[in-house]
């Protein structure tokens, strides 16, 4: 039905309909399942999302030692109420934060598009819960608009770390959540775009850099800010702010930034925070080899 922003905008527009039923009518011409079998499934979704949110804020550690515990600190200083970003944004970072410890610590979780990027769509869906109240039936929709999102990525460019750097993990992330939140205040399709639009090419040139090659450090604290971005995007794109180049356009461009990215610099732990002396030794240290090894 779609393969770009441009098409589904079209269709969401032409039809009168929510990006989010645009892509359940997707789902269903390729899936050949019934849209309440399709509807079903983004149900169960959510609540892997909801549980892993809620044990991440319960309090997790990795097994490496790397990550854990951070979400608890955010909820702790918002409850303190001397934080200097909205609540909203702390809250959609926390819990981005949540996700992604319970990701590291071998917990079960949506990957959304990936499991790296785990954390920006549920964490954001579930702060700006508190703040619009959405019926059970509009989350899901929110994440059917974030899919719909993912799946222009996924087939013009890509939602890759190898493939293409964080800036096709976490911004792809990010993105997908800007849009999905427009829609769910309330927003129009085109300023839905206009949104993934500004989310993702302030994420453009994001390198994938893991330490010692876990999902761990910096991928954590990358969910954090992808879900920050998203949530100022999508401010910005309902206050009437557009984006200068087209949301296809910014896609194409991230697709093409991550085919001349250095491999050094896409998930093989070989560059960036990876190779820093702390990074080096973090990895000896979890693998038990000499620095001098890790090199």
């Amino acid at each position: 039905m779609f393969r770009n922003v441009a098409e589904l905008v079209e269709l969401a527009t032409t039809k009168n309909m929510k990006i989010a039923d645009v892509m359940i009518e997707q789902e269903v011409e390729v899936t050949g399942k019934t849209r309440e079998e399709i509807i079903a499934q983004m149900e169960r979704n959510l609540e892997v999302m909801e549980k892993a949110v809620e044990r991440g804020l319960a309090g997790v550690s990795s097994h490496s030692g790397l990550t854990g515990g951070d979400a608890v600190l955010l909820q702790d200083y918002i409850k303190k109420g001397n934080f200097l970003t909205g609540k909203t944004v702390l809250d959609a970072v926390s819990k981005a934060v949540a996700t992604n410890e319970v990701n590291a610590a071998m917990g079960t979780i949506c990957a959304t598009p990936t499991a790296g990027s785990a954390g920006v769509v549920p964490g954001t869906l579930f702060a700006v819960k508190e703040k619009l109240n959405p019926s059970t039936e509009q989350m899901v929709q929110f994440l059917f608009t974030a899919g719909a999102f993912g799946f222009v990525v996924a087939n013009n460019a890509s939602i890759s770390g190898a493939a293409g750097g964080c800036q096709a993990e976490v911004g792809s992330a990010a993105g997908m959540a800007a849009a999905a939140i427009v829609e769910m205040a309330g927003g129009s399709p085109q300023q839905s775009a206009e949104a993934m639009a500004i989310t993702l090419k302030n994420m453009l040139g994001l390198v994938c850099d893991p330490v010692a090659g876990l999902v761990e450090v910096p991928c954590v604290k990358r969910n954090a800010m992808g879900a920050a971005n998203a949530m100022v995007a999508a401010d910005m794109a309902l206050a009437g702010v557009t984006s200068r180049i087209p949301c296809d356009e910014v896609i194409d461009a991230m697709y093409r930034i991550g085919q001349t990215m250095p491999t050094a610099l896409k998930e093989t732990a070989q560059g960036g925070l990876a190779a820093t002396p702390t990074g080096r030794a973090l990895e000896a240290k979890i693998f038990g080899i000499s620095a001098k090894q890790g090199e």
